[in-house]
């Protein structure tokens, strides 16, 4: 690889710059016209501190009417950063108008004036970019090729990028191509990621799709439409795209040597979307961690447990290992709660005063009733057992069995029904010989 950098023409660019600088610059009248500039800037600095302090009086509502209580996000957002470059735009538009009327130089103020016109304007159409990081990248990029080409030094400027440049073969690679190239992607991924939201928005509204379909289909969107902005990018600043071949070796090679686990579970993830085994809102038990799937991704499944931990599950794992679906083909989940009573107390009453208390609470359907059976004779009680149907295992099983048990506990105590507690009888056979010291 040879890097070739035309050092002549960066020299000759350096020298071009300064003696812009010393033709347009150094000289009195344009000095004037720089102080003129940061004067309108300390003035548009002071003032607006006061109008910001009014603006938010009207905009919380003290002053405002219901239209300005109505939309106070909205205009808290955009004329709040907009106050300043707005006041100070239109002090330098004064000075220059000013200065054109008095026929005195009024060059920089113009340049002034056509630089804050495109800060205005640029930060007018960046609100409807919600990401704060790409509404400060977008508006940094705009607005210094806006000042380039306003001051004159865009095309020097290109040319200077384009010919800091290394070859690779027969191939040229450029400081301007690398930002064009980023450009390129950059703007034809926030395309494929808006039309993919859009297509996912489209497919949730879609009634006779599963939600593991709805997934799935998302998924397959993005990925395409991510894949096609990226071939487009490169093909649009002039890569051949048959280079991307010894990339899909090097892919290939990879995978074989590093990258089964994370194929395994890309495939795994997808077989988990097509047979819909398991999708979002299910209620599963798996090495131990008991939740509802959050969500599918294309590594891992978010399993939230009750405790609010959230479990990141490898695909692959609910594929080769046995997963307790609670859900898969019907929310309806018995519950069990073993207890017993004291042989001495009315048994019936016992079973219909449990049955009682599983119907008292809305969470246990009705359909299948509650049941409580007789499981045996123990040593110490009556072994029963109550069972209750739910069909929202997600909302947590044992704070329904601790409910379940209180309420069979004040019935009980309310009827006069005992808990049996561990009883030891002890039976001395022979006779005892107690010996005391004398």
């Amino acid at each position: 690889m040879d890097a070739i950098v035309d050092i002549p023409q960066i020299n000759q660019f350096i020298q071009d710059l300064l003696v812009w600088v010393q033709a347009h610059v150094l000289v009195i009248p344009n000095l004037v016209q720089i102080s003129t500039v940061a004067l309108a800037y300390a003035l548009a600095k002071g003032s607006t501190t006061g109008a910001l302090v009014i603006l938010s009086k009207v905009l919380s509502g003290s002053w405002g009417g219901a239209w300005v209580k109505k939309y106070r996000d909205q205009l808290d957002q955009i004329l709040i950063p907009l106050m300043m470059p707005m006041v100070w735009l239109v002090l330098v538009s004064t000075a220059q108008l000013a200065a054109r009327q008095l026929l005195w130089p009024a060059t920089i103020l113009g340049i002034a004036t056509s630089l804050l016109t495109a800060w205005v304007v640029i930060r007018l159409v960046l609100n409807f970019i919600v990401d704060p990081w790409w509404s400060r990248a977008v508006a940094v990029s705009v607005w210094a090729v806006a000042a380039l080409d306003i001051v004159g030094l865009l095309d020097p400027t290109l040319v200077f990028m384009d010919g800091l440049a290394v070859h690779l073969g027969d191939f040229r690679l450029s400081m301007l191509g690398v930002v064009k190239a980023l450009v390129a992607l950059v703007a034809f991924l926030w395309v494929a990621n808006w039309a993919a939201r859009m297509v996912e928005k489209r497919l949730q509204a879609l009634p006779h799709l599963t939600p593991s379909l709805q997934v799935l289909f998302s998924k397959l969107t993005r990925v395409l439409f991510v894949g096609v902005a990226i071939l487009v990018a490169i093909n649009s600043v002039g890569i051949d795209l048959t280079a991307l071949t010894v990339f899909s070796g090097a892919l290939g090679l990879g995978v074989g040597l590093g990258l089964q686990k994370v194929v395994a579970n890309l495939l795994s993830g997808v077989i988990l979307l097509l047979d819909r085994s398991v999708k979002p809102g299910d209620v599963i038990a798996i090495n131990n961690t008991y939740g509802w799937i959050n969500s599918i991704g294309a590594r891992y499944v978010s399993v939230v447990t009750r405790d609010g931990v959230e479990h990141l599950i490898p695909n692959e794992e609910l594929i080769s290992q046995p997963v307790e679906n609670w859900s898969h083909s019907n929310k309806q989940v018995r519950v069990r709660l073993p207890f017993g009573v004291s042989y001495e107390g009315d048994l019936h009453q016992a079973i219909d005063l449990a049955v009682a208390a599983a119907e008292s609470f809305e969470r246990i359907l009705t359909t299948p009733p509650p049941h409580c059976l007789v499981k045996g004779y123990g040593a110490s009680s009556v072994d029963l057992e109550l069972r209750v149907w739910i069909e929202d295992a997600e909302n947590g099983l044992g704070n329904l069995r601790s409910d379940l048990y209180l309420k069979i506990w004040d019935l009980y105590k309310a009827h006069g029904i005992q808990f049996p507690y561990a009883q030891r009888d002890i039976h001395v056979r022979g006779p005892i010989k107690v010996e005391l010291d004398r």
